[in-house]
């Protein structure tokens, strides 16, 4: 496979990047290089290329104008060159985009061999990878990396906007970090947004351990005290990054300043090309606010720094038991967190965006609102005061990181370009399966590699009936090496995506208005609130569903709250512990038919597969015809007493065992499970 990366701003070079050299040369760049290099490494990619805009600029480096440069074993950086030859900025690029594409597509025409998949980073480099496909019909992936309709955005760029949803909705697959990112974030473009969605965990470069005292030169000049413990931010001079926030917290308050020395990086200061307005601005608060005299010799703004500085700085933070801090008002991801994970440091880091999940999986610190100062020194406090605390989040961190991995994230992503090349359309089949995911097709390995296994020998119509969302339900299929399914039908049968007719998901427009005229979404988070709903985190919350804890007696007693308010919604319970609330249209059960109609499959060829509660409209639909419904054997809820229809079958198997037993049984899959294996599932 030929991969081609497209990223058009900041100084993109390899192996060295002089990081924060201007205000557009940032944590970008290391994902592009990170996630090349492992594509790079895979015996089943021949060659990877980053295509970046080629410029003059001598106080920048010569390497800059060097057209075609070689990184590596299969990976090279391509430069484009356009009648504009020195550099741009990310505001100034926008008007160089025509050029840019023309250049692009005339290298592409010219090449021997053109890449197999574009894979583009931010919207400008989107133009000119959806131009290569239309002229060329190469398929592509699309990573924003921030988006302007991000929550921390005061002023919003319509022009971008426009872009950003265009390269969202058309791009044949979106590849993101988090779980804000993918849900929350790409929410605000609109319904069909999220159809592309991909969630996909990058790697972090791990670092070897400095020399004790690394990192000290860079200081030596400011601190007073170089065996204090440092906080230690690392971002770039822009407003949403907040680091006037840490700044202040540690200005004023006496506590800090007497138990540890501040030391942020700040991008490269002083280079004409970083004195943009809002670098400028952020620059002079950070030295207004760090420049009383009582706070000399405590805090360092070192005005250049360069790779090695900040791996040094990471390791002596962590070696002088100090913490890593980031404040962002939103981070899309926050590889930072990573690195300080690698290096063993704590971190005290915002819960805006993707560093609350990193914090959340990985346990190696503390997540604030990045605007409350109290919850900031308190936390700041906690971790330095309290060694066996310190000592937790430091080895969580270390122990932990590897999950983020670029070998797993090119894995993961060559999935996608597999998926992509050969988009799935809606064939007849002799059988339309939906089926639950969690503990329905998972919580067997040898059981999934059968149900893969037939579904690649039989073909039939698959589609998934889950709770999670679209992005979520996607990373458990392929955590579990399970096919990916034609449609998906999500957020306990809120959400139904279809494949248009080059086979790219998009979403069931029509269910979504059936929804819609009856759900008064304001009027039913009022009631819930009034009930004292004991919501689950906000990321679960869907515009068509509303989820919190309870048991089924709880979900009871809100259905007659609900009733008593005159609220038209419907309560579903399942696992014991969950309830959702979603419009009386919604629902697994409705879904599915809605599916089967829209693609004109007779429901005595539709078979049905769940476990739990929210499975039970799903199974009652088909539980006396005209459908078929499998209960697997692991089934919960009561769901084998509350179900028995003739059509239902009741499986002894477990799991995607049990599914694969039900479909034998009805005749939909002859020899798909072997005794052994049945015995095993049982």
């Amino acid at each position: 496979m030929f991969i081609c990366h497209i990223a058009l701003g900041g100084c993109l070079t390899a192996p060295n990047v002089n990081y924060g050299v201007t205000e557009d040369t940032g944590g970008h760049i290391a994902y592009i290089l990170g996630a090349a290099r492992a594509q790079a490494a895979r015996s089943d990619v021949k060659k990877v290329q980053i295509v970046t805009r080629a410029f003059e600029d001598p106080s920048l480096g010569a390497v800059y104008a060097q057209t075609d440069q070689q990184v590596g074993r299969g990976l090279s950086i391509r430069r484009l060159w356009t009648a504009e030859r020195g550099y741009l900025s990310k505001e100034n690029l926008a008007a160089e985009i025509p050029a840019l594409t023309e250049a692009f597509l005339d290298d592409l025409a010219a090449a021997e061999r053109k890449p197999d998949v574009i894979h583009a980073h931010f919207s400008d480099a989107a133009e000119l990878a959806l131009a290569a496909r239309e002229r060329f019909g190469i398929p592509v992936i699309y990573t924003p990396h921030s988006l302007a309709l991000s929550k921390s955005c005061a002023v919003v760029d319509e022009q971008r906007v426009v872009a950003e949803r265009r390269a969202l909705t058309q791009a044949d697959a979106v590849v993101l970090s988090s779980r804000d990112e993918a849900e929350h974030q790409v929410a605000a473009y609109g319904d069909d947004a999220q159809a592309r969605v991909h969630r996909v965990s990058p790697g972090v470069s791990l670092r070897r351990p400095a020399a004790q005292g690394a990192g000290r030169a860079l200081l030596a000049d400011t601190l007073s005290d170089l065996d204090r413990p440092l906080l230690l931010a690392v971002a770039r001079p822009v407003a949403r990054k907040n680091l006037s926030t840490l700044a202040r917290v540690y200005a004023n308050s006496p506590e800090l300043q007497a138990r540890a020395n501040l030391v942020i990086l700040a991008g490269q200061h002083g280079d004409p090309l970083q004195a943009n307005s809002e670098a400028r601005q952020e620059l002079d608060q950070l030295r207004s606010l760090l420049a009383r005299e009582d706070l000399r010799g405590k805090v360092a703004l070192p005005p250049q720094h360069t790779q090695t500085d900040v791996a040094a700085l990471y390791e002596g933070a962590a070696q002088s038991r100090g913490i890593f801090v980031n404040l962002a008002l939103h981070e899309p991801f926050g590889l930072t967190m990573l690195e300080a994970a690698s290096h063993g440091l704590p971190v005290v880091a915002t819960q805006e965006g993707g560093p609350a999940d990193i914090v959340a999986d990985l346990g190696h610190g503390i997540c604030v609102p990045p605007r409350d100062e109290a919850a900031i020194e308190d936390a700041l406090l906690r971790l330095l005061d309290d060694p066996a605390q310190w000592d937790a989040a430091a080895q969580a961190g270390r122990a932990h990181v590897s999950r983020y991995d670029w070998a797993e994230w090119a894995a993961q992503v060559h999935l996608i370009c597999q998926d992509i090349q050969r988009p799935q359309t809606i064939r007849r089949a002799p059988v339309m399966l939906a089926s639950d995911i969690d503990n329905t097709l998972t919580g067997c390995v040898p059981s999934a590699g059968l149900f893969r296994g037939w579904i690649t020998r039989d073909a039939p119509l698959f589609a998934v009936a889950t709770g999670r969302s679209l992005p979520e339900a996607r990373r458990v299929l392929r955590d579990w090496e399970l096919p990916m399914p034609q449609v998906f039908i999500t957020s306990v049968g809120t959400e139904i995506y279809l494949p248009d007719a080059q086979g790219r998901l998009c979403l069931d427009t029509v269910f979504a208005r059936k929804l819609d005229a009856s759900w008064r979404r304001a009027q039913v988070l009022r009631a819930l609130q009034d009930f004292g709903f004991d919501w689950q985190p906000e990321i679960e919350q869907r515009r068509w569903k509303l989820s919190g804890f309870g048991n089924a007696r709880t979900a009871r007693r809100l259905e007659r709250h609900l009733c008593r308010r005159g609220v038209e919604a419907q309560v579903v319970a399942s696992h014991g512990r969950m309830i959702d609330v979603l419009p009386v249209a919604a629902g697994k059960g409705p879904a599915v038919c809605a599916v089967a109609k829209r693609l004109g499959v007779p429901m005595d060829q539709v078979v049905v597969a769940g476990d739990s509660g929210n499975d039970f409209d799903m199974l009652q639909a088909v539980e006396t015809g005209p459908g078929r419904g499998i209960l697997v054997g692991n089934a919960m809820d009561g769901m084998r007493e509350r179900l028995r229809g003739a059509r239902l079958y009741h499986a002894r198997a477990s799991h995607a065992a049990g599914v694969l037993e039900g479909l034998e049984t009805f005749g939909f899959a002859q020899n798909a499970i072997d005794a052994d294996s049945k015995l095993v599932a049982q």
